[in-house]
């Protein structure tokens, strides 16, 4: 399960970012006598927000949108997520009622656009520190 050990594409998003981190910032630190937590809690994690925001986006939205997990592990209607609402909604009204249903579709897409535009910044500082690593 994903839960265990992640992801795979965060893992391949974590290696592509480190892999983009100069050698020279943990030699330099290592020489200044730095350990290696010292180093990774002091140099190298704070250099990694940009991806940190981008895989905490991704994972968010990956549970939020899970439809299978919640099918299968949840039997009451209480714990109900929205996206198993909005699909019992939609299969017990029988016919479509656009305007019900695209209220309930805007109220579970809000949070996204909420968490999208507050870890934007980090987007951005992502895509311009990309091509300082010199190689």
């Amino acid at each position: 399960p994903f839960w265990l050990g992640g992801h795979p594409f965060y893992i391949f998003l974590f290696r592509q970012f480190f892999l983009t981190l100069p050698v020279e910032l943990e030699e330099a630190a290592r020489v200044d006598g730095a350990s290696t937590f010292h180093t990774f809690f002091k140099i190298i994690l704070p250099l990694c927000k940009p991806v940190l925001a981008t895989v905490t986006v991704f994972s968010i939205m990956l549970h939020w949108n899970d439809f299978i997990g919640p099918l299968i592990y949840l039997n009451s209607k209480e714990n109900r997520t929205l996206a198993l609402g909005i699909a019992l909604f939609r299969r017990e009204v029988g016919g479509t009622d656009w305007n019900l249903f695209m209220a309930a579709s805007m109220i579970m897409v809000a949070p996204m656009i909420a968490i999208f535009f507050a870890a934007q910044r980090m987007f951005v500082s992502g895509i311009a520190l990309t091509g300082l690593a010199g190689r």
